[in-house]
């Protein structure tokens, strides 16, 4: 397991790669729409209604992001009526176990309701 703390007596240094997760994943929604997703595709609409309290310029944008690092899929179908759906793609349900375990240690180690 790789962490942030010293191995060798020098300066402590978080490494980059969790820094850069970190980075990504805590950017608000980030996560709570991969967990949303983890549940099967969905159409813009159903996530926004999933989310209470995104909005739907923020959402554009997480998906977008999510989309551009290759977490997120974005299916167009065609119509009547014309719609789009998101699903994980692989890369995106790999984080899947660590997404569960945090929302687990959240469960057992912090105070219930919104942070």
């Amino acid at each position: 397991m790789t962490t942030c703390s010293p191995t060798d007596g020098g300066p402590r240094a978080c490494p980059g790669g969790l820094s850069r997760a970190f980075a990504f994943l805590g950017k608000r929604w980030n996560g709570m729409i991969l967990g949303t997703l983890a549940q099967g595709p969905a159409g813009f609409a159903e996530l926004a209604r999933a989310l209470p309290g995104i909005s739907e310029s923020v959402l554009s944008d997480r998906l977008g992001e999510l989309a551009r690092v290759g977490l997120v899929s974005r299916t167009v179908r065609e119509g009547p009526p014309l719609g789009v759906s998101y699903q994980l793609t692989g890369r995106g349900a790999a984080l899947l176990p660590a997404l569960d375990e945090l929302a687990r240690w959240a469960d057992e180690n912090l105070p219930t309701g919104r942070c």
